[in-house]
């Protein structure tokens, strides 16, 4: 099938890429680079089956290159990112969030697309009263970047609506693996990971007892992958582990992998981080037939391992 991948040249785009062309797709990516890098995507590079438009998602040619293609699937990835940078400049995100899906779904239309999937938060739920968070629970949004996100979850809502345009939204928790920048809006396991292999100074805020709900990128291939197909239309799925890790634990997992101290220095804890995240997969399993396959140890590992090779490679 014909695969458009927005935001493609990107960490969790281009292991989707790279996935999409060994399962023999068509894929087209859109990325104008500004998060991407178009290395990530040297792989794909050679295969007769692929092909990058640099090209902003709001690019009004994005409507004529996808009623040019006709795309099947539309995977949207393009985002900002940054929850601090939402709140500096509320408006940029919009645009970007907001207004890029409608440009995303205003192409999805004119090019006849089956179904988009779209690449959603663990913002939007806010401060959860449960943990791990289902699927169908309340939204919150607390910043502008959280409210772009349930808002461009409307407008595929809308689409569908209107125009019969399927969709599936995938609720992202902490990403990690091959191909994460530690620059940036980095993860913490590729901040962790950079710097133990450099021996830098890394540090742990607060008491480090705060928790996050890790899930390895290969992992959010495979739903993204099940979600291309029938299976999930009009649904948001949780993709994560549903296990809570502390900062300080990470760190010594990180540790370990690296064969580095397990020393970080303290610091303040930040201002508006959330004290604890998991998501529950299960809707996943029950929609898409999706779980989680990576433990945490071992996507590590395959982390440091890449980060290693990137290293040398400099």
């Amino acid at each position: 099938m014909r695969i458009l991948v927005t935001g493609g040249a990107g960490f969790i785009g281009s292991n989707l890429v790279d996935r999409l062309l060994a399962d023999e797709h068509e894929v087209m990516v859109v990325d104008d680079l500004s998060g991407g890098d178009r290395a990530n995507l040297a792989d794909a590079a050679r295969s007769p089956r692929f092909a990058l438009h640099v090209t902003d998602v709001r690019d009004p040619a994005l409507i004529g290159l996808a009623a040019e293609w006709k795309p099947e699937v539309i995977c949207h990835l393009a985002a900002q990112i940054s929850v601090r940078k939402s709140v500096d400049d509320p408006v940029h995100d919009a645009r970007i969030n907001v207004e890029g899906t409608a440009s995303v779904l205003t192409a999805a239309h004119h090019g006849g697309t089956r179904k988009v999937v779209f690449a959603s938060s663990v913002a939007v739920y806010g401060r959860p009263s449960v943990i791990p968070v289902p699927s169908d629970a309340a939204t919150d949004p607390r910043s502008p970047y959280a409210a772009s996100k349930l808002g461009a979850e409307t407008y595929l809502a809308t689409f569908k609506a209107l125009y019969g345009i399927d969709y599936t939204t995938l609720v992202l928790s902490n990403v990690y693996g091959p191909r994460q920048s530690p620059d940036g809006e980095a993860g913490v396991v590729a901040i962790f990971t950079d710097a133990l292999l450099k021996g830098t100074p890394t540090v742990v805020y607060g008491d480090g007892g705060q928790t996050r709900d890790y899930i390895f990128v290969d992992d959010v291939v495979n739903g993204f992958v099940r979600a291309c197909g029938d299976q999930g239309g009009g649904r948001r799925f949780n993709l994560g582990t549903g296990v809570e890790t502390t900062d300080r634990r990470l760190h010594s997992l990180v540790a370990a992998a690296t064969g580095a101290a397990d020393e970080p220095a303290a610091a303040e804890a930040r201002l508006g981080d959330l004290p604890a995240m998991a998501v529950d997969p299960a809707a996943a399993l029950e929609g898409l037939g999706w779980r989680p396959q990576t433990d945490l140890a071992t996507g590590l590992k395959a982390t440091v391992e890449w980060a290693r090779g990137r290293l040398a490679v400099r």
